[in-house]
């Protein structure tokens, strides 16, 4: 046990160097991508080895920790960690088809990476960033737009394939390159270095995840479990983010808006504002340098910050809102000074305030051109009096899609982070748990399944031991406990068998010793005890081999037979020795007589089955002894039984016993040569005989004449 806990140590140590060098090796060549400005990002190729070499949580693990620390040089890195994570899980995949002799193409695998991470990794970009991420494609997407007339967004994820697909063979390349160059011996450490047993064969593993059960299986329920868990917190978490992240950048765009409207009132001389007005005219064509200097401030400031979407210097009148300045470019190129606009509605419960040149606090709400954040600033003149009012519009368009960006960076981000947590989860339950149970559960029940004999239940307990389960906790100690439990019922087992075997001996000899008895006051019989017994196991070896009666013909049933059939004259002892020593055929009286040692066989055998219950071999010894003489048409003796009705075991002892008195010499006979014995039986076939019993009997001529030569010599 300590030479494998130091082994299984040392294969994780080879696991945890695999995975952080591949980590490396991906973080190096993105870097170097990254700082060439290459479109391309040569992140995988570690991801893709690992996968290979150790399996998917390795990988896994590979994956998200690149993409970590890939955003030290690439912010967009960590939002990726799906599509790297998705590129283990096919690698999982397609390393296990080849193991599984299904010789996925490598090109279909390669095709299958960039079609994975180009389409998806080009739709986040475009959720993200709107354009794609590499300026080279963007450009080129424009170009090949309008030479082809295909839609820009199209041509864009076209390009982003066919790159992804060079990217793709680069880190492929590189991956199956390191693969090829560690060692077979290193390469399987790795791969088995999760085990906590004796690794299982793919066919187990599959085996295992084939079991049907009435309800869900642990590994099921840990899924789940695992699942709404991760769920349920990041829903939670996301909700609550939103929440606190919605209200951070309302109050983000509501403070640009005022800051805005602020910095416009602070720059507009309130003193020319009526000046500006009177003048009139067009925006553009204005030559007073004092007015063009202020709108040149207001527009460059208004462009600096992409949230602003207007920035405007009104007079509030009684008439509506007198166009001052208006950064808006169409107002720029045609608008004109002292334009006036109606009120929007949303002011209408700041009217009396702006019409007093009182503060006005911020106002939020939809109008003509959109739903807007709005902050009025007061514009003073030199007397402090209120002559116009400094306006900026923030769009709640903007702060719509920012909280759409964050929700969808959360989104990819969680959904990574989902998936390697449940792959963990159920990797850990399956070396920990699941596989250790099942592998036990195999093989107690293999254990516990079939009439075995010593040597295989010494064998599962050597497969039960041979799982080596280690995992340091209660599964071990329940493993333990079962290679207890077996090695002490094998131990159990073969005491029991020794003391059956003493048993079945001493009761075979008895038998034997009861036969001989029998036998020894017989003058004429010659080892009819021992020449039947091999007949009729001869005989039932025939019909198993036909399939006749197969439904009768267990092991058991016909070792019973065999073991009990010396026993089938045994009634004979209450023939006295003038009728069963005759040396004359018997008298109708002697034979009556004669007939009555079946009956009296059927009630010695009674009476031993009631003083020893449960022998089910004296069971047919009865039988035998007691209907060896019925014929199959009914005309025997002591009951005139016909066809199946006979017992088995009587039938074909009646084809054994007819045999060996035919073939063997009588003091009022001599022996019948075999040819004229064998007619004799095929004659009697249907009438005297069980046809079956005599067609199998003279199929089985060599071990018939074996039997005879061994006991005749001939």
């Amino acid at each position: 046990m300590r030479g494998n806990t130091g082994i299984t140590r040392r294969n994780s140590m080879y696991r945890a160097i695999a995975v952080i060098s591949g980590i490396f090796i991906n973080v190096i060549m993105a870097f170097i991508a990254n700082r060439m400005e290459l479109p391309l990002y040569l992140d995988t190729a570690g991801t893709i080895a690992v996968t290979a070499i150790g399996g998917l949580f390795p990988g896994m693990m590979c994956a998200v920790a690149t993409n970590v620390l890939c955003t030290l040089f690439n912010s967009l890195s960590i939002y990726y960690v799906i599509i790297n994570i998705s590129i283990a899980i096919l690698t999982a995949g397609f390393v296990h088809g080849m193991s599984k002799k299904i010789r996925l193409l490598i090109p279909i695998y390669l095709a299958a990476l960039a079609l994975l991470s180009g389409g998806l990794g080009m739709l986040i970009q475009w959720g993200l960033l709107r354009e794609p991420q590499f300026a080279d494609i963007a450009q080129a997407g424009e170009v090949l737009s309008e030479r082809t007339g295909i839609g820009y967004f199209t041509c864009t994820i076209l390009l982003n394939l066919g790159l992804n697909l060079v990217d793709k063979v680069i880190t492929a390349g590189i991956a199956f390159a390191v693969i090829a160059l560690l060692p077979k011996h290193l390469r399987l450490s790795i791969y088995n270095s999760g085990w906590k047993q004796k690794p299982l064969s793919d066919d187990e593993i599959a085996l295992f995840r084939r079991m049907r059960y009435k309800r869900l299986t642990i590994r099921q329920r840990i899924a789940l479990l695992l699942l709404f868990a991760v769920v349920s917190m990041a829903t939670l978490m996301t909700v609550c983010g939103l929440r606190f992240y919605s209200k951070t950048v309302r109050e983000k765009y509501a403070e640009t808006a005022i800051n805005a409207a602020k910095f416009a009132a602070e720059i507009v001389d309130g003193n020319q504002v009526d000046r500006y007005l009177a003048h009139g005219g067009l925006i553009s064509e204005y030559d007073d340098q004092g007015y063009m200097d202020v709108n040149g401030m207001l527009v460059a400031y208004s462009k600096s910050i992409p949230s602003l979407t207007y920035l405007y210097i009104y007079k509030v009148s009684e008439d509506g809102c007198h166009v001052v300045f208006d950064t808006d470019p169409e107002m720029q190129d045609g608008g004109r000074i002292d334009e006036v606009y109606p009120f929007d509605d949303i002011f209408s419960g700041e009217m009396e305030d702006l019409l007093a040149g009182r503060q006005v606090d911020l106002v939020s709400g939809t109008t003509p051109y959109g739903e807007f954040f709005t902050a009025y600033e007061p514009v003073y003149d030199a007397f402090g009096e209120t002559v116009a009012y400094a306006g900026a519009d923030v769009s709640m368009v903007m702060v719509s899609r920012e909280i759409k960006d964050f929700m969808l960076r959360m989104l990819l981000i969680f959904s990574g982070f989902i998936i390697v947590i449940v792959v963990c989860g159920l990797w850990i339950a399956d070396y920990n748990i699941i596989y250790p149970i099942n592998s036990m559960a195999s093989s107690a029940n293999s254990f516990m399944t079939g009439d075995m004999d010593q040597n295989e239940l010494d064998e599962h307990v050597r497969k039960i031991r041979s799982l080596d389960i280690r995992t340091g906790d209660e599964v071990e100690d329940l493993y333990q406990s079962i290679c207890n439990m077996s090695f002490e019922m094998a131990e159990q087992m073969r005491d029991i068998r020794h003391y059956m075997d003493a048993s079945t001996k001493m009761q075979s000899g008895l038998i034997i010793t009861m036969a001989d008895m029998v036998e020894s006051r017989d003058s004429d019989t010659g080892a009819h005890v021992q020449k039947t017994a091999a007949y009729v196991r001869i005989i039932l070896e025939g019909l198993k081999r036909k399939g006749y009666y197969s439904e009768k013909l267990t092991e058991k049933y016909m070792d019973d037979v065999e073991r009990s059939a010396p026993l089938h004259d045994v009634g004979k002892i209450n023939i006295s020795d003038t009728i069963l020593n005759a040396p004359r055929k018997l008298t109708d009286d002697e034979y009556k007589i004669m007939k009555t040692h079946t009956t009296a066989g059927k009630e010695i055998m009674e009476k031993a089955i009631s003083t020893v219950r449960g022998e089910s071999y004296l069971k047919e010894a009865r039988n035998m002894a007691a209907y060896h003489h019925e014929r199959w048409d009914g005309k025997g003796y002591p009951e005139g039984l016909h066809g199946e009705v006979i017992p088995l075991s009587a039938r074909v002892m009646a084809v054994a016993d007819v045999f060996d008195a035919l073939t063997s010499p009588r003091v009022y006979k001599p022996a019948f040569p075999v040819e004229v014995a064998l007619k004799m039986l095929q004659e009697g076939a249907g009438t005297q005989f069980d046809a079956k019993c005599v067609e199998v009997f003279m199929e089985s001529l060599p071990e018939v004449k074996a039997v005879l030569k061994k006991y005749h010599g001939v």
